[in-house]
């Protein structure tokens, strides 16, 4: 798997459809808010990044709105058909 480092702090590359990382714009928008988060999601619609936190299924701070299980729910129903977006990991 790839890896990137956002921010001084490394993820896992999961998906990444269309190209759709760019590291330059990541640094500028994943803030502190983003580490208490498993995963990133990001999703690009009208030339904008949009960005969601999600939780692994066992983490204690799971809802049924962030939870990584429904990833492929999130992105048919919130995001745009056929964008780019991507899902990043955090390494440990």
């Amino acid at each position: 798997m790839k890896e990137i480092t956002i921010n001084e702090r490394k993820y896992e590359v999961i998906e990444d459809v269309k190209e759709a990382i760019d590291v330059e714009i990541l640094e500028d928008l994943v803030t502190d808010y983003f580490d208490d988060f498993d995963y990133i999601v990001g999703d690009f619609a009208y030339g904008k990044l949009r960005l969601k936190g999600f939780y692994e299924s066992t983490n204690a701070k799971v809802s049924s709105s962030n939870d990584i299980k429904d990833l492929k729910k999130y992105i048919e129903e919130k995001c745009a058909y056929g964008c780019r977006w991507f899902e990043i990991r955090k390494k440990d």
